[in-house]
């Protein structure tokens, strides 16, 4: 581990330290978000898998604006499709030496008014550490058996391991189904 990922360590854990966790309503806090934050993967690899499930996360959150957020030094500006998505890569500017995002960033960041925020990245990465961690009073939605408590407060876990296009269906369909549970109108009609 080099001096500056361990200082960035360091400095997440300071963060996760001081972040207060509101309570939230399962499933109805899924019912109807105004704003949802999609933190991306790093690997060209996976963002080029995920770009096939752009149109289903649209899908499920019709009438939200939804907001792709790139890893540093990442620009998917090129292979996303910009209709329907809002896309952030943030510059080196904006980030610290250690990786993690600037406090001016995350201020820009809470302009957004993020009340989900959905960690499709199949590694733990400091950067979205630390944008996880700014946003406690939102839903922070990841891959079970990841960050845990308190980065997400619903985790999905998933019988998939290394079966990346599998991983993200599997979330997302969970995802649906939670979602599906606290919108009364799909209740009302399931019996």
């Amino acid at each position: 581990m080099s001096f500056r990922s361990l200082v960035g360590r360091i400095k997440l854990n300071q963060l996760k330290n001081r972040m207060e966790p509101q309570q939230l309503a399962f499933p109805s806090s899924l019912a109807k978000p105004k704003h949802i934050l999609v933190c991306l993967p790093g690997g060209l690899r996976e963002l080029t898998l995920l770009k096939q499930f752009l149109p289903t996360i649209k899908e499920m959150f019709k009438a939200t604006e939804i907001t792709l957020l790139s890893q540093p030094g990442v620009r998917v500006n090129d292979i996303y499709p910009r209709r329907g998505f809002h896309i952030l890569s943030p510059s080196a500017d904006q980030m610290t030496w250690t990786g993690l995002p600037k406090k001016s960033y995350i201020k820009m960041l809470k302009e957004y008014e993020f009340d989900l925020v959905l960690d499709l990245n199949l590694e733990p990465s400091l950067f979205t550490s630390a944008i996880l961690l700014s946003f406690p009073a939102a839903v922070r939605v990841g891959r079970g058996n990841q960050l845990g408590e308190p980065f997400y407060n619903l985790e999905i876990k998933t019988r998939y391991l290394r079966d990346e296009r599998n991983i993200y269906r599997s979330m997302l369909k969970t995802l649906s189904i939670i979602k599906s549970a606290g919108n009364p109108s799909s209740v009302g009609s399931a019996n």
